[in-house]
């Protein structure tokens, strides 16, 4: 066990980037297959709801998976390096199961088998930077988030930068994965903070949520969650339908390789977002900075549709500043968890929040494309702002319980 110091420990910022590098490559396995969705739209001639379904799958995984460490309390009973290792190289073969898949039923299991593995790499990962930060600890777990971000938008660099099918992209997804679990089982360390440890109890999840303070970071957590992975898996065809629609009209479109690289910029900028987040969350407050950032990305659900069409030196800037905010805030509904949970349950905790909010992405990343089938892209996005003004009235009420 690692002796409590005095003051903070000069090595946490090694660890914070330990931790990040290795959060940035195990998350790379979770779009694989959205990037290559073309490709395989093609090979396996999918319509548009089941190309969306080869990302919905990885999150249903991931709920399973979130919900199951939650249940036998995985993230509270099991050492942290030895979960997130082990989770990473499973996911790591679990994702290269797509390169032998014969059709599109395999490739969905493949997909699920990814998510419920990963579910052992994002919330561990945030318990485990928090053994190392008392102070700072928003920009700490921002910075994590913000590496995991970029890590979920390399499968788009990887595209962008001329790989030849999915196959790369696949390889280079569980290769990463693979040096994430060396880093963290080889390097990681507990740090002088660590959380209580208590006896399995099947009863922790309800004691969890019946905590009011918990239940409404966990609900300001779903309205950011019903806006952000609808944002990612949906952005970049917005972006490349939009191309083709000018392109149409004989106005000038960017190649395809080119709206790959702005794809990826929208997912990615979150990183810097997250970044941000965390700095100027520990000087202003988590609760006014996550209600100042939902009502950006909200103001974008509504917006951005509007530029459907637009030449691309003003909607790729606008996608780059939605995907900066609307997922600035999401470290920090984990810290307010860190801080605010029971502290023998907050692995528990973290867990149950993510699952919940990943079940939930499902609605809007398989509505989207239904509204787009009924009003068109330039409609289909202010659906989306129901999350953040969902999110942002919760956290009020958390603010007036807590004084946040």
């Amino acid at each position: 066990m690692t002796r409590r110091a005095d003051g903070p420990d000069p090595r946490r910022w090694r660890i914070l980037a330990l931790v990040s590098a290795a959060e940035l490559l195990g998350m790379s396995l979770w779009f694989t297959a959205n990037a290559a969705a073309p490709e395989l739209r093609e090979a396996w001639s999918l319509s548009a709801s089941q190309a969306g379904w080869l990302t919905t799958v990885v999150q249903l995984g991931f709920v399973a998976g979130t919900a199951a460490a939650a249940v036998l309390n995985l993230a509270d009973l099991f050492p942290s390096r030895a979960y997130f290792s082990a989770s990473a190289l499973a996911g790591a073969a679990a994702n290269a199961a797509l390169l032998v898949a014969p059709g599109y039923e395999w490739a969905l299991a493949s997909r699920f088998a990814t998510g419920f593995f990963l579910a052992g790499v994002y919330p561990p990962a945030m318990k485990m930077i928090s053994t190392w930060f008392r102070d700072a600890r928003g920009l700490a777990i921002g910075t994590v988030v913000g590496a995991l971000t970029v890590g979920k938008a390399t499968p788009y660099l990887t595209q962008g930068l001329g790989a030849s099918g999915f196959r790369e992209v696949v390889i280079a997804g569980s290769a990463a994965a693979v040096v994430s679990a060396l880093l963290v089982g080889l390097f990681y360390r507990r740090g002088p903070y660590p959380f209580e440890r208590r006896p399995f109890s099947w009863d922790l999840v309800g004691r969890v949520f019946r905590h009011r303070e918990t239940r409404l970071a966990i609900d300001g957590y779903l309205g950011h969650m019903w806006e952000l992975y609808a944002m990612w898996t949906w952005t970049p065809a917005f972006l490349a339908a939009s191309a083709e629609a000018r392109s149409a009209a004989g106005l000038g479109a960017p190649s395809a390789g080119t709206v790959e690289l702005l794809a990826f910029g929208a997912v990615a900028a979150g990183g810097l977002g997250c970044v941000w987040g965390g700095w100027a969350a520990d000087r202003v407050g988590r609760g006014r900075l996550v209600n100042r950032v939902m009502a950006v990305s909200g103001a974008c659900c509504l917006g951005v549709g509007l530029l459907f069409g637009a030449p691309f030196w003003i909607l790729a800037p606008v996608c780059w500043i939605w995907g900066f905010f609307v997922v600035a805030d999401s470290a920090q509904f984990s810290a307010l968890v860190t801080e605010v949970a029971p502290p023998h349950a907050v692995g528990t905790a973290l867990t149950l929040q993510t699952s919940l909010g990943f079940l939930l992405t499902m609605v809007t990343i398989q509505g989207v494309p239904e509204l787009v089938g009924l009003v068109g892209w330039q409609w289909a996005f202010p659906a989306l702002a129901l999350g953040p003004a969902f999110g942002i009235w919760s956290i009020r009420k958390l603010q007036g319980t807590a004084g946040r």
